[in-house]
């Protein structure tokens, strides 16, 4: 198993400083390691070309990707591109699709979720009526998100409609979301219905290998949490997910109830702050052993 890094911007060809920990560890724990110049995709757009210092091999050789998070069209592209170098990067195109559009795994996952519609978008378009799309929420407020990412609960950031039946509000909030992501939109937009909860407490990531929880990490830096995570807490949500490598941001309320928050590509999702990188990688290299 290789594991595929990006260069860094200004240092290339030595490893993104940002994954600088990673990269040590993964030797460490005795992981082979690949670099995708970086270059080539922030200046050229070419996919391809940002594997062109990879070594080809001529056996298929099984990956694992860490880095940014793309597009599930732009992954598509780079699963190609280190296959053209006999890399083959444990999740398929479709698998990555699974774990990074919401809608594709929503029917697994939507019995753990507030109630949930998604729009399909593409980057510039008009922005639809919402009217009817919306009506199901009553006047409820709402948290918008992309298909692959989500943000925190800030009106700054656009992410909540404070009352779903206010069309003009609803269309002034969201053109300006929109104009915001501009290009880099993804896909589209998903609305959550805001639940009014106790506030979140503590929060984890648990990350998992063929349906089995391999790592768990606090998400916060801090010495409130008093709890540690259920050993078989969303594991039949695990076992449903159609990837070998992703990771569920789950968290604990003040009530002491769990609730799932986002699922992602393994490959993709950072490691917290409070995150042992060594024990990660160790974990992950026992996980993936023949």
């Amino acid at each position: 198993m290789k594991l595929v890094f990006w260069t860094d911007l200004l240092k290339s060809p030595q490893p993104d400083l940002g994954y600088a920990d990673e990269v040590a560890a993964a030797h460490a724990a005795g992981f082979e390691t690949v670099l995708l110049d970086i270059k080539a995709l922030a200046y050229e757009r070419d996919v391809r070309a940002t594997v062109r210092h990879i070594q080809p091999s001529d056996q298929p050789t099984p990956a694992l990707y860490r880095g940014l998070m793309l597009k599930p069209a732009l992954y598509a592209e780079l699963y190609d591109a280190l296959k053209t170098r006999g890399l083959l990067l444990i999740n398929d195109p479709a698998a990555y699709r699974h774990c990074q559009s919401l809608p594709e795994s929503y029917p697994i996952i939507a019995p753990h979720l507030p109630r949930t519609v998604a729009l399909p978008l593409t980057p510039n378009a008009p922005l639809p009526d919402l009217t009817s799309l919306l009506l199901p929420f009553g006047d409820h407020p709402l948290r918008v998100r992309y298909y692959a990412q989500s943000y925190e609960y800030d009106l700054y950031n656009e992410c909540i409609l404070p009352n779903a039946a206010d069309q003009p509000e609803v269309q002034r909030i969201m053109t300006h979301f929109l104009e915001m992501q501009s290009d880099d939109l993804n896909e589209g937009v998903v609305f959550h219905e805001f639940v009014d909860s106790p506030p979140l407490m503590e929060a984890f990531r648990l990350w998992f290998v063929d349906g089995q929880r391999i790592f768990t990490a606090p998400y916060w830096e801090d010495d409130a949490y008093t709890t540690s995570v259920p050993d078989d807490l969303f594991a039949e949500v695990a076992r449903q997910v159609q990837s070998r490598f992703f990771m569920i941001d789950v968290v604990r309320r003040l009530d002491g109830n769990w609730q799932f928050f986002e699922l992602v590509d393994g490959q993709v999702a950072s490691l917290p702050m409070t995150a042992d990188v060594a024990l990660f990688y160790r974990a992950l290299r026992a996980a993936l052993a023949p």
